[in-house]
């Protein structure tokens, strides 16, 4: 009779696994929204947990049976085999379950990394869009034109390791085929956005660059032309104070 039952348990141990086989690791997931691919998640994880919570339920299994054919030999070794059978789909099925949680939640992790990154970058665009207006409209004063310069130039010193990361996390989620249209549709706002704003940027600063240079060569222009009136007026000054006849004054100097 206790044979009997513990070959029942065998059994419906391996209708379990088929069920669980059937029901975590055949169905074929389609993750078009991440709210979907988050119940995947803790789904994956609820089985993994209900998976491992039978390893109890198997060495009682395993011990039960090598007792039974310790006393019997001869009805202890078919359940024996059986057992074996059971112990190695039922490590299959907690290895398979096992990686595909690892799975997803690395694509879980992966897509929360990638929101992050445009996280990010979206705040530098917004930066980016506030230093070119900054640069607009200013006042004819040299060091004001500096400022907005260097406070532009300094914004695109920005390093493009973060365009990258999102580059590579949404192709990656993409070529698997999760979250494709929703990633998709974001990277492609992005980087609209980012070409138009970069572009933008860049033609402002070359503005202010030329800007910059004409003002600097029109300081100078004047600071020359000072000097030479000082000059002239010291000359002028002295041949006032020497009373010297104006004709007898040099023809610039007349």
């Amino acid at each position: 009779e206790k044979a009997v039952n513990l070959k029942k348990d065998l059994a419906e141990m391996q209708e379990w696994m088929t069920q669980a086989e059937e029901e975590y690791l055949e169905k074929d997931f389609e993750y078009k929204s991440p709210e979907e691919l988050e119940n995947a998640v803790e789904e994956m994880k609820r089985a993994k947990e209900d998976v491992l919570q039978k390893e109890v339920r198997v060495k009682i299994l395993k011990d039960n049976i090598k007792m039974l054919a310790t006393k019997v030999p001869s009805g202890g070794q078919e359940l024996a085999t059986e057992l074996n059978v059971v112990l190695e789909n039922y490590q299959l099925l907690c290895n398979r379950i096992r990686g595909k949680c690892h799975t997803l939640e690395e694509v879980w992790s992966c897509w929360i990394e990638l929101l992050q990154y445009l996280d990010l970058e979206t705040t530098w665009l917004n930066t980016l869009e506030e230093r070119v207006q900054m640069s607009e409209n200013l006042s004819d004063k040299l060091d004001v034109v500096n400022d907005a310069l260097e406070s532009l130039e300094s914004i695109l010193r920005h390093p493009a390791d973060n365009r990258t990361q999102i580059r590579e996390l949404g192709q990656t989620l993409i070529d698997g085929g999760i979250l494709d249209d929703i990633i998709s549709e974001k990277l492609e706002a992005f980087n609209a956005r980012y070409e138009e704003l970069s572009h933008l940027a860049v033609n402002r600063q070359i503005a202010l660059e030329q800007q910059l240079q004409t003002m600097r060569e029109t300081d100078h222009m004047l600071q020359v032309l000072q000097e030479n009136l000082a000059e002239l007026d010291r000359q002028l000054t002295s041949y006032l104070t020497d009373r010297v006849d104006a004709f007898q004054m040099p023809q610039e100097a007349q």
